[in-house]
């Protein structure tokens, strides 16, 4: 696997997703989402690359307007690349953290909630979720290609690191 070809992927936009892990409580901070892709699903905070902007501060920049979290010291931890039928192309870089600070509040974009990591609720989250999110929460890197109609997903290939 060619790391550096997620990288370069052709893509229409780029975006990230946080996950802030509470390890004392094994828990972790999802967000039900209200409007944009994805909307009605649960999810981790995120969203798209402004120009100029890091993907490091991109993901905590996301994660504080969604949640009220500030997230602090994100480490990268994978990508993966989205291709929908309808013409979408879109490369998500993955982030984790263990530290951060605030008061968690609802916003126009989501409603918060830290969510016990043995319950996470996968039937609510998009179908690749459940393929790279387990790993990655307990440490590991995941790269990988996606293909969805709407939301049900087609095909993927996936490597877990």
């Amino acid at each position: 696997m060619d790391l550096k070809s997620f990288e370069t992927w052709k893509c229409d936009q780029v975006a990230t997703l946080l996950f802030c892990i509470n390890q004392d409580l094994e828990k972790v901070l999802l967000i039900h989402k209200k409007r944009g892709l994805g909307a009605g699903k649960i999810n981790g905070p995120g969203g798209k690359l402004e120009p100029g902007e890091s993907l490091a501060h991109c993901a905590c920049r996301e994660t504080l307007e969604e949640t009220g979290i500030a997230a602090l010291n994100a480490s990268a931890q994978g990508i993966l690349c989205f291709r929908f039928l309808d013409g979408l192309r879109l490369r998500v870089h993955i982030f984790v953290t263990h530290n951060y600070s605030g008061n968690m509040v609802e916003t126009d974009e989501a409603i918060p909630y830290w969510q016990e990591i043995s319950q996470i609720p996968y039937q609510k989250m998009w179908a690749d979720d459940a393929l790279w999110l387990p790993h990655v929460l307990a440490g590991g890197k995941a790269y990988g290609h996606f293909e969805f109609d709407d939301d049900q997903l087609l095909e993927h290939s996936l490597s877990l690191l």
